[in-house]
């Protein structure tokens, strides 16, 4: 399957992945919600990370465990940088959503404009993944007000 390229004129939100089986993610965010960095991929796409754009964390995982979908939302603080170990990550202001108000992948999947968004398309590409501009507004319409 070809990746779609990003381009910032669509660009509704980047989508940042974490598997859950690997990391026990809900221990994590329990200890500590605010998340200030992600691992991305670099390349076009992490070139492209602004400050102040969107940022989803999708929980990914064994579809039985727990809700997967998306845990959290938030903004990029800076553009990414190079870890200690060579790889690249992303600044961020993020904070993980309560349980109850996490949105899990089933009710996305329901909805019709959110039915082919690229992390159900391509679930093992890289961080960062996006939604495109319309695809983040309806995102909008499953999380919390506020």
């Amino acid at each position: 399957m070809s990746e779609r390229r990003v381009t910032l004129d669509d660009l509704g939100a980047w989508l940042v992945k974490g598997n859950a089986d690997r990391v026990d993610l809900a221990a994590r965010f329990r200890r500590e919600p605010h998340v200030t960095s992600w691992c991305v991929r670099p390349g076009y796409r992490a070139r492209l990370m602004r400050p102040g754009q969107p940022v989803v964390l999708w929980a990914s995982g064994s579809r039985g465990r727990l809700p997967y979908g998306v845990w959290g939302v938030g903004r990029i603080t800076a553009a990414p940088v190079v870890d200690g170990d060579g790889g690249w990550s992303v600044p961020l202001d993020l904070t993980v959503l309560a349980e109850p108000d996490r949105v899990p992948r089933q009710r996305l999947r329901a909805d019709a404009r959110l039915a082919g968004i690229e992390v159900f398309r391509q679930p093992q590409a890289a961080n960062p993944s996006y939604l495109t501009r319309s695809e983040f507004d309806a995102l909008r319409d499953h999380l919390p007000s506020g």
